[in-house]
């Protein structure tokens, strides 16, 4: 799992970017779950599951990466 995750936050800006379009978010929602349940973070896990079935995460996502360099998570 921690391979995933830090091989995720590895990727240039541009790749990341193109992850969290629309059809490939789910790459972002994976990421948050795993995320969550690495660190064992009950509440991030939940949050992570609900935030799979909103459609427009990807927005936020692309926003976070802009602004922080990563899409948002709890853990």
């Amino acid at each position: 799992m921690k391979a995933f995750i830090d091989s995720l936050d590895s990727m240039p800006l541009l790749v990341k970017i193109i992850l969290a379009i629309p059809a490939l978010d789910i790459v972002w929602n994976i990421y948050r779950i795993v995320s969550a349940v690495y660190k064992k973070d009950m509440v991030a896990l939940i949050v992570s599951i609900v935030l799979l079935f909103i459609p427009i995460t990807w927005i936020f996502d692309i926003v976070m990466i802009l602004l922080t360099g990563s899409v948002w998570k709890m853990a």
